[in-house]
């Protein structure tokens, strides 16, 4: 039996969540509502702003979002990223340990860990400030290959794919993967990086990639087709495994071959969709670990990214098991 279901591998974002008044949010300058990339200079000038409104602290970022919730549906994880030697790298790790995830991070000597300022205003806006910092750093020798190999699936965002050195560790670890025999599974993750990397990632798609996560957007930019549908298909038949491909309102396909489920949205009264498809995944890779008939892995999948939409924040505090064993009994 191996020692972990998935390995995760994605940027390490501290998230702080701060409660702000509109005339503080105005004054840091952030587009209430939006989300925008912070360099050095900026999150150094901002966060000393909303240190003393800060009112939770999380291990945080998509791939990480989804190794925790693998965890909690009952998985066992490994997340790999970089921090730095400092008070939100050592707080990064802790969190992640505590949430069940083995933290598997290289440390950088200099620079900082990367943090998500989590900006909600009155209205429960929430306005994202994203400082990458050290998480951009990440090298191949990062990597646990050992617990790599000793994984079910690596599992891989898109989001990494920015610097020349974290190109090298994701070729890396998928190449180690294949070696090892363990599966590989990648998300798009936006469509923004689809359109700056799209040559890139078909190759990737069609060299290494057994299990593609994409939503509607990116799904449409990576194959030119128009219909959702066909571009699953098209994703399915490029990695020859499985494609996940999510419609929001319209629920999701799971194509395998020329074998199309539909997956119904799981009914909820939406409050925040930031992180849904982050648990999404998580409920696939679940099902897919634990041997699940990929219908019932489809609307576990569903159930928990609704979970997610019904509430403010990318995470859930826990997972109602008992909901999880009604939906595999159904």
């Amino acid at each position: 039996m191996k020692r972990f279901d998935v390995f995760g591998m994605c940027n390490a974002l501290f998230d702080l969540q701060a409660e702000v008044s509109d005339e503080l949010l105005g004054k840091v300058g952030l587009g209430k509502g939006g989300m925008t990339l912070l360099s050095d200079d900026e999150q150094k000038a901002i966060v000393p702003q909303v240190y003393r409104h800060i009112v939770n602290t999380e291990s945080g970022g998509s791939g990480a979002n989804t190794m925790i919730g693998v965890a909690q549906l009952g998985g066992k994880t490994a997340f790999t990223s970089r921090v730095g030697k400092d008070e939100h790298g050592r707080a990064y790790r802790a969190g992640l340990a505590k949430q069940g995830v083995e933290p598997n991070l290289g440390e950088g000597d200099s620079g900082e860990t990367g943090v998500c300022l989590i900006l909600i205003t009155p209205d429960a806006q929430r306005t994202m400030g994203t400082y990458l910092g050290l998480s951009q750093g990440l090298e191949a020798g990062d990597i646990d290959t050992e617990s790599l190999s000793d994984s079910q699936y690596l599992y891989v965002t898109g989001y990494l794919w920015d610097t020349d050195n974290q190109k090298e560790a994701v070729l890396h670890a998928m190449k180690a993967a294949k070696a090892a025999g363990v599966m590989v599974a990648f998300s798009l993750s936006d469509p923004f990086c689809v359109h700056r990397h799209k040559a890139d990632f078909l190759e990737l798609l069609r060299n290494y990639v057994d299990v593609v996560f994409a939503n509607r957007e990116e799904a449409l930019a990576i194959t030119d087709e128009t219909d959702v549908e066909t571009a699953a298909l098209a994703l399915a038949k490029m990695t020859g495994g499985l494609a996940a491909v999510t419609s929001d309102k319209d629920g999701s396909l799971l194509v395998r071959g020329d074998s199309v489920l539909r997956v119904p949205v799981y009914p909820v009264t939406a409050l925040d969709t930031t992180g849904a498809g982050d648990m999404y995944a998580a409920g696939i890779l679940y099902g897919l670990t634990s041997g699940l008939p990929l219908v019932k892995t489809g609307q576990i999948a569903s159930y928990v990214a609704a979970q997610v939409v019904a509430r403010i924040g990318p995470r859930l505090p826990e997972i109602d098991h008992e909901a999880i064993e009604g939906i595999l009994r159904g």
